[in-house]
């Protein structure tokens, strides 16, 4: 696992643009596309506002949800309202987006149509050329967080979470973020000192430790690395 450590959340941000970007454009040369899954989160939300800005083969983008919390459409707390608002002025094709279904009442439902809407686009097994993730101060990535069922799911790429800070979730699992070409990680913050450290160590008693990380980057602040 590499790391990069700059000043700030903003330099963190427009790195992991240009980051992207450059995987894009890498993509689609090699393959003719170019598959990537977001997360939320303020630093991420910049990160994709800057995204939008650059020159990237955009026709060739699909933009695929990491989780979500089980909220109507347009909800502030969804991660897809940000995700529209921020890749706003990028020229994305309206159906290259995929938002995660959440509205469906039947979640198991949702869940598995999700997973074969990545089998339709990315594959069987699905597999993307980059997912972006972020670290909780529990150590929680996407929407894998401690003591919940879904983190021992080995035979579906979408499952449900239990409520977690008031929420159900739809998330990506360790199958499918495991195949991923790259992965990124954007972590910003004083808060997630430790994690960084024990992400870093491959403490595997953290939810994110679990992820494969040979294949990984990740771009933090000097706040969260603990450096001054």
């Amino acid at each position: 696992m590499l790391i990069e450590v700059l000043a700030d959340a903003a330099a963190v941000a427009t790195r992991a643009a240009e980051f992207i970007a450059d995987e894009a454009r890498n993509a689609v040369t090699a393959r003719g596309r170019f598959l990537m899954a977001v997360s939320g989160g303020h630093t991420p939300w910049q990160m994709l506002r800057r995204l939008a800005e650059l020159a990237l083969p955009w026709d060739r983008v699909h933009v695929f949800q990491v989780d979500e919390r089980v909220a109507p459409d347009g909800d502030p707390d969804r991660n897809l309202t940000h995700i529209r608002e921020c890749l706003r002025g990028a020229p994305l094709p309206a159906g290259q987006l995929h938002p995660m279904p959440v509205e469906n009442p039947d979640l198991q439902v949702a869940a598995d149509g999700y997973a074969r809407e990545l089998q339709e686009i990315a594959g069987t097994p699905p597999t993307l050329d980059l997912i972006h993730l972020g670290l909780g101060p529990d150590g929680h990535t996407a929407s894998l967080v401690p003591g919940d069922p879904v983190l021992e799911v080995a035979d579906r790429d979408v499952a449900l979470t239990n409520p977690y800070q008031n929420r159900r979730r739809m998330t990506l699992t360790y199958p499918v973020l495991d195949r991923a070409r790259r992965v990124l990680w954007v972590v910003t913050d004083t808060e997630k000192q430790s994690m960084v450290k024990r992400l870093l160590d491959g403490d595997r008693s953290i939810p994110a430790g679990r992820v494969r990380p040979d294949n990984a980057l990740i771009i933090c602040d000097k706040a969260a690395r603990g450096m001054q």
